[in-house]
């Protein structure tokens, strides 16, 4: 049975400090995902990426759910204006969440933070924990340091070959959300 797409978990930045071509590609996210009628699931900050698509998805009529620490809440850039704002404990916590409550994943370009998540949901499909869709959103070709880095894995056999087919690539928002859409082999629960 293909489980539909009903939420999307977006991991990617709160820094204030990116490039416009980041915070403009989170916000084309944002509305395209409203657009499908799917729920948008994040890490629930008000500032960066995070801000611009949450603020996108809203605009266009779509519900948002943030999930995030109770020491980023302590700082003040919590985003009160989710339909649901979920309060972790902690770090650890808020990543099992946006992964629980997630059909699919995209990766905007982000920090470490980032790269923590998406390696975790990446090894956690590798390992049959879960076969939810993935995309890596190369925007401004920011992932292909990193993309490199799993080929220079692989051929160094560290890295399986077939790692390559746990996530789609695009540098286009509108690929990763038909890839989304487009047909998909069963999922697990």
């Amino acid at each position: 049975m293909i489980v539909p797409i009903r939420a999307v978990t977006v991991y990617c930045s709160s820094s204030r400090h990116v490039d416009g071509v980041y915070l403009e590609a989170a916000a084309e996210l944002g509305r395209k995902i409203a657009g499908r009628g799917w729920r948008l699931v994040y890490g629930g900050n008000l500032i960066g990426c995070m801000g611009a698509l949450a603020d996108a998805a809203r605009d266009a009529g779509g519900k948002v759910i943030g999930i995030t620490p109770q020491l980023l809440v302590d700082q003040g850039i919590a985003d009160e204006q989710c339909d649901e704002l979920v309060v972790t404990s902690g770090m650890r916590e808020r990543k099992a969440l946006l992964e629980e409550r997630a059909d699919a994943f995209i990766a905007l370009p982000g920090g470490l933070g980032t790269f923590e998540e998406v390696f975790e949901i990446i090894v956690g499909r590798l390992l049959d924990y879960h076969s939810k869709p993935i995309v890596l959103l190369n925007v401004a070709n920011y992932y292909a340091p990193l993309l490199a880095m799993i080929e220079h894995g692989i051929e160094q056999r560290f890295i399986k070959a077939r790692a390559r087919e746990a996530y789609f690539v695009t540098d286009k928002v509108i690929e990763a959300i038909e890839y989304l859409a487009g047909p998909r082999r069963a999922e697990k629960q």
